[in-house]
Parts: C-alpha cells; sequence; structure tokens
C-alpha cells in the first residue's frame, strides 16, 4: 500500500466509524432503486458526509463501472475500503445489498401473484421514469465538471453512437473505445493526463 493510500485512508477513517459506514450504505441500499443509485451515492457521500470529494467519487465511480457487477456494490466496496480498509469494505457490501436482496425477494413474490394487475405494471413503469430521471440528472451534475474539451464530448458521441445505432456490441466498444481514450489521456511529460488542446 503506498504512502498517498495509507494518508488518504487514515484522514477518510476520522470521519468514518464502521457503524456508521454500515448505516449509511444500509439506508442507500434501502431507499435507492436501479439506475438511479449513482444520485443516491453522490448526495450521501459526497454532499451529505462528506467523505469524499467530486474528483475522488469520480475516481471511484470510474473504477466500479469498469469492474465486472453492479456499479452500486462495487462502488460500497471501493468506498468502503478507503474509509475502513477490509471491514469498512465487508460492512459497505453487506449494508448496500442486504435491503435490496430482501425487497426482491418479497417483490418477487408478490409480482408472481398480481402480474396480470394493470396498476402495478403502471407502478413499475412510474419506477422506471423516476430511476431514468435521477441518472439524468447526476449525469448533468457530475458532467458538466468533466466536459471541458471537444474531445471529451467527441468519445461519448462516438460510444453513445456504437451502443444505441448500430448496436454494436459493448464488450466490442469497451475493447475499441476504451484503449482509445486511454491514449488520448495518457499521462505526458511535465503534465498531467490530460488530452491535447
Amino acid at each position: 500500500m503506498t504512502k498517498a493510500r495509507e494518508a488518504d485512508r487514515s484522514g477518510a477513517a476520522g470521519r468514518a466509524s464502521l457503524p456508521e459506514i454500515f448505516l449509511a450504505f444500509l439506508v442507500i441500499g434501502a431507499t435507492s432503486f436501479g439506475g438511479g443509485v449513482v444520485a443516491y451515492l453522490r448526495n450521501a457521500l459526497v454532499i451529505g458526509r462528506g467523505w469524499l470529494d467530486e474528483e475522488q467519487f469520480l475516481s471511484a465511480l470510474e473504477i466500479a463501472q469498469a469492474l465486472p457487477g453492479l456499479n452500486a456494490t462495487n462502488m460500497s466496496v471501493i468506498v468502503g475500503d478507503r474509509l475502513r480498509g477490509p471491514p469498512g469494505a465487508a460492512l459497505a457490501f453487506i449494508g448496500m445489498t442486504a435491503p435490496g436482496a430482501a425487497l426482491v425477494m418479497t417483490l418477487g413474490v408478490l409480482y408472481a401473484s398480481n402480474a396480470e394487475n394493470p396498476y402495478v405494471n403502471a407502478g413499475l413503469i412510474g419506477v422506471g421514469a423516476a430511476a431514468v430521471g435521477m441518472l439524468s440528472a447526476v449525469t448533468f451534475q457530475i458532467g458538466r465538471k468533466q466536459l471541458r474539451r471537444p474531445v471529451d464530448l467527441a468519445i461519448i458521441l462516438v460510444t453513445v453512437a456504437m451502443v444505441s445505432f448500430f448496436h454494436i456490441s459493448l464488450v466490442i466498444v469497451l475493447l475499441t473505445v476504451g484503449p482509445l481514450a486511454v491514449l488520448i489521456y495518457r499521462p505526458r511529460r511535465g503534465g498531467g493526463a490530460q488530452p491535447p488542446e
């Protein structure tokens, strides 16, 4: 473990106890739905508790999205580890997944017995629309701080076009656009990992 990571963890650990980590992720897991969980995570971890700043949140989110599995559970492990090491990662993961697991099991049983009810189907459509709205809101909140150059927008547009319009497999998109983005943002001598102007 590097000294920078040790310093980061020790500073964060002073702000968060293990019960606080568990409770925070338990609440997020119990009150968030689908893709909208990113908005809950940002509000709870950056705005509400101040455990991460915007840059740290974006870094954790980028890693979580690159790893297999759900973004929310990946984020819980990453943030829990950053705050309190392996015990923090374990408690954050349990807190994040326990409410959803219990809720999905309960709703699965209820939906199986009410699948033909039009009110149930209308409610699910409403929940889906709300999740899309929340995800869009947090995308705009975070995106305006990240999209500073035309090359940023170009990478996004190419990715969206490949997936949405040309229906290219996500694996192929990641294997083509990903290395290109890494090449563009590679560290340069005497500066950070910034694309050319």
